[in-house]
């Protein structure tokens, strides 16, 4: 059976909104591969006639906030983590539904004096990358109080009012 970020249940890719892991480091790692297999094998067999299996599946595109957190987990970023109370308590990506159809944002996020802000520019260039990767497309936005954020949607189609 998969385990979730907590360790419990089915498989269910970090967003950083959830527990901190407490689990084996080596059999999640063997989760996220085993997932990502799965997501490619879905593409293969749902994509356009000739694809490569390089952009995302009208799965993904319905369900981008778990698509785009497994694209970040495969791509070996840690996620952030709430306790109990919902208080930030690890630094790494937090993973949310976008304004539109298809879209997530991804934020860098950690408890207060964690310097989270300070690092967000790069990490968010290293979480871009990942998800170039899998066929998604993320544009860096400034957003309120000068924190930056990824706008992400499948590669190839429209994107938002351009960078900030």
């Amino acid at each position: 059976m998969s385990r979730g970020p907590a360790g419990e249940g089915a498989f269910e890719a970090a967003t950083g909104d959830g527990p901190p892991f407490t689990g084996d480091a080596e059999q999640r790692s063997r989760e996220v591969r085993s997932a990502l297999d799965g997501l490619r094998q879905i593409r293969r067999l749902t994509g356009a006639p000739g694809a490569a299996g390089d952009v995302p599946a009208l799965w993904e595109r319905r369900q981008p906030v778990r698509a785009v957190a497994l694209a970040l987990e495969a791509g070996g970023l840690s996620p952030s983590a709430v306790d109990a109370a919902g208080a930030r308590t690890a630094t790494g990506y937090r993973v949310r539904a976008g304004e539109r159809p298809a879209t997530a944002v991804v934020e860098w996020l950690g408890p207060p004096g964690s310097g989270a802000a300070g690092q967000e520019t790069g990490a968010l260039e290293a979480c871009a990358a990942a998800l170039a990767r899998l066929g998604w497309e993320a544009l860096l936005y400034k957003g309120p109080r000068g924190r930056r954020f990824l706008e992400v949607e499948p590669a190839g189609t429209a994107a938002g009012p351009g960078p900030s």
